[in-house]
Formats: structure tokens, C-alpha cells, sequence
């Protein structure tokens, strides 16, 4: 592994060509950061992939396309002189600081969870008037609903054993089963928004990322469709017209060859 002064190095390498670029290439020279926004967000879920693959590799490569966009906005800050790399760096350096009084300071914990109730003391300490300020309203549903309880948790809303949110998640079950024999659209659609709900909320006690766990289990279908998909077309068929109880021939044994 490089040393701290080769680490160094490299991000003054990366911050010289960010220059060089910013002064000399046509495409860098007219980027702003509203055009960057959605360059960001890709290159995000690009690093989320490359996790969950566990590809060590693409993720050293997607963490670098991820600090080229913080190293730009940077720059571009520096040259309206709100702010440059050296802020971004000791803004974070400080906030770390201070929302880690167990270490920097002398408060005790006991473990991870008190941890994460001093954090939001110590954000509304620092003038927020909400936990959930810091849930960005442009998260996925999913992802947000995860952060949503995360955040209440750390301020002691939550509760105290796991078979308390299961009997929740059964209790939102019976009043969707209720509003499908009785109800409008719209009261079955928010009864189905209070399952997955509470069903994140579960997740969070078992220890489970709800995201990933979807995620991995969209690559886990659409690997096995597209197996169902070769077979039949190894087969000479169409699967639009073939029946169900064909397909799922093909699907069992797309689920023995994924094991």
C-alpha cells in the first residue's frame, strides 16, 4: 500500500490536472455544477453497483470518478471565491471533531448506539430544528424510509425488540388485506406505503439494508430470466408464446443453476 506522503502526492497530482483541465479543455472549462449534478448522481450509483458486486477493482475506479467530481466542485467554488478543496477538507475535519466528543473530548459511550444519539443531539445542538433535516427529499423512496427511522432511532423514538415491528408489519398486512375488499385505490396505495414502511423498519432490527437486499434480489431475477430467456431460445421458442408452466421449467432450473 502507498505511504501517507505518496497519498499526498496523488491528490496534489489530481488537483494540478484539475487545474490544467479547468484552464485548457473546452468541455471542463464550461461545466458548472448544475451541470455536474446529474454526472454525480450516475457515477453514485455506479460505485453502489460495483459494492454490491463486490468488485474490488471497479470500486477503486468508481471512487475515483467520485473524488475527480468533489476535487471540480471545489474548484469551481474557488473560482466564485465562496470556498476551495482546504475548506471542504477542514469543514468535515471539524465537524468530525465535534461530533465525536468520546474521542475528541470527555464524554463516554457505552456503544454504537449512543454514538449515533449524541450525533443528533449534537446536530440540533448546532442549530438544525429537525433530526430529519438531513434526509435529502430527492432520496429513492426506499432509501429515505431507512434514513427516516434511522434518524428517529437515534433520538430514542423506535422500538425496544425486533418481534414488536414484526407484529407491526403483520398488523399493516391485515389493514391492506382490509382496504383491497373495501377500500378506494388510494386507501389501498397508502396502506401498501405503510407495509413497506414498517417492513423497513423491520429490516433495520435484523440488521439488514432494505436497498441492498432489493437490489441483490433484482440481480438475482434478472439473471435467472435471462437464463430462462437462453433456454428458450436454445429450445426454439418464443416466450410469448409459450405457457406459464413451460416458463417455469425453465425457471426451476434457472434456480438450481444460480445456487
Amino acid at each position: 500500500m502507498n505511504t501517507r506522503a505518496q497519498q499526498l502526492a496523488a491528490f496534489d497530482r489530481l488537483l494540478t490536472i484539475m487545474d490544467e483541465l479547468r484552464a485548457e479543455c473546452p468541455w471542463d472549462k464550461k461545466q458548472t455544477m448544475e451541470s455536474l449534478r446529474h454526472l454525480t448522481i450516475e457515477e453514485t450509483y455506479e460505485l453502489g453497483d460495483a459494492i454490491l458486486d463486490q468488485d474490488m477493482e471497479e470500486v477503486k475506479k468508481e471512487l475515483g470518478d467520485l473524488l475527480l467530481h468533489i476535487v471540480f466542485y471545489a474548484k469551481i467554488g474557488s473560482e466564485t471565491r465562496d470556498f476551495d478543496m482546504a475548506d471542504v477538507a477542514n469543514d468535515i475535519c471539524e465537524k468530525l471533531i465535534r461530533r465525536h466528543p468520546h474521542i475528541y473530548a470527555d464524554t463516554e459511550v457505552k456503544g454504537e448506539q449512543e454514538v449515533k444519539a449524541n450525533w443528533e443531539k449534537i446536530k440540533l445542538q448546532e442549530g438544525k430544528k429537525s433530526v430529519l433535516e438531513g434526509v435529502p427529499n430527492s432520496l429513492p423512496a426506499l432509501v429515505k424510509a431507512n434514513r427516516i427511522q434511522e434518524k428517529v432511532a437515534g433520538v430514542g423514538f423506535d422500538w425496544e425488540r425486533p418481534e414488536q415491528v414484526l407484529e407491526k408489519v403483520k398488523e399493516e398486512i391485515g389493514e391492506l388485506e382490509d382496504e383491497l375488499t373495501n377500500g378506494s385505490v388510494e386507501d389501498v396505495a397508502s396502506e401498501f406505503g405503510d407495509v413497506l414502511f414498517s417492513l423497513v423498519n423491520y429490516s433495520r432490527f435484523l440488521g439488514v439494508n432494505p436497498e441492498n437486499a432489493l437490489e441483490r434480489t433484482n440481480k438475482k431475477f434478472i439473471n435467472r430470466f435471462k437464463y430462462l430467456e437462453s433456454r428458450a431460445a436454445e429450445a426454439g421458442k418464443n416466450l410469448s408464446e409459450m405457457t406459464l408452466a413451460e416458463m417455469d421449467v425453465f425457471w426451476e432450473a434457472a434456480k438450481v443453476a444460480d445456487q
